[in-house]
């Protein structure tokens, strides 16, 4: 199984508190790699280290290292810009833009530069992916915030997905949306990661056992067991993990 990252004797620091403790992992290409823990355990800080959105406070150091595709994130040669080309994220909140669905979903390609006929292909294609196309496709110039609350996280998912990045990074997404909203975008993650490695912190445990190819549980910046989802939601070996997934405690 190849490694799209792997993460080695990682930790963070927003200013002198502790966050993420000597964390190591290997997130294999093409599978849904969930990562996930209570309130406040780092998971979204660790989401957010994976394109270095993190660099955007200050106060925030790290220690360690995080290789995609064998090649350290940190180097200093390496553009920050592409890296947030090639992993991609979509918020636990959707942040849709004050334009248009289309202008949306193509705003990363324009900034690109691309051609007309590239944008509208593309476009076309990452609203099927994010499965809204046949939602959308008679109304593309309609403002995106007239869609529901599920139908923008899936514009944004679209957004991310039309850039064609290698990694999908799902804080939370479904966290704030109805079951049937909630469904459409986990199958359309377990169809994506024939194409695209994802990495997501759940929105409960029931989504994680759901839809895990590997699953880790993280406790107060910890790494306490990881394994595929099937062993850590059924057979869990640390009973800290187990007292977790099965609602004794967070």
């Amino acid at each position: 199984m190849k490694n799209k990252i792997v993460v080695k004797d990682f930790s963070f620091y927003f200013g002198d508190k502790k966050v993420i403790n000597n964390l190591n992992l290997n997130i294999p290409a093409n599978k849904i790699f969930s990562i996930f823990g209570p309130a406040n355990s780092g998971t979204t800080t660790f989401l957010r280290s994976l394109n270095r959105m993190c660099d955007l406070n200050p106060e925030a150091r790290c220690e360690g290292e995080i290789l995609l595709d064998g090649k350290s994130i940190f180097d200093s040669r390496e553009s920050v810009t592409l890296l947030r080309r090639r992993i991609g994220m979509v918020f636990e909140v959707p942040t849709p833009l004050p334009m248009s669905i289309f202008d949306n979903v193509s705003y990363g390609l324009r900034l690109q530069k691309k051609s007309n006929k590239f944008i509208q292909e593309a476009v076309e294609n990452a609203l099927q992916q994010a499965a809204l196309w046949e939602e959308v496709k008679d109304r593309l110039n309609a403002p995106a915030m007239s869609l529901s609350g599920g139908q923008q996280q899936r514009m944004c998912v679209a957004r991310v997905l039309a850039l064609k990045p290698e990694v999908v990074l799902i804080d939370r997404a479904c966290s704030g949306l109805d079951p049937i909203s909630t469904a459409k975008i986990e199958e359309s993650m377990m169809r994506l990661k024939e194409q695209f490695t994802i990495i997501i912190s759940p929105h409960n445990i029931q989504q994680a056992i759901r839809i895990s190819d590997r699953a880790a549980f993280i406790l107060m910046g910890d790494l306490i067991e990881e394994g595929t989802g099937h062993q850590i939601f059924s057979n869990p070996q640390n009973e800290k993990t187990s007292d977790y997934v099965t609602g004794r405690f967070g």
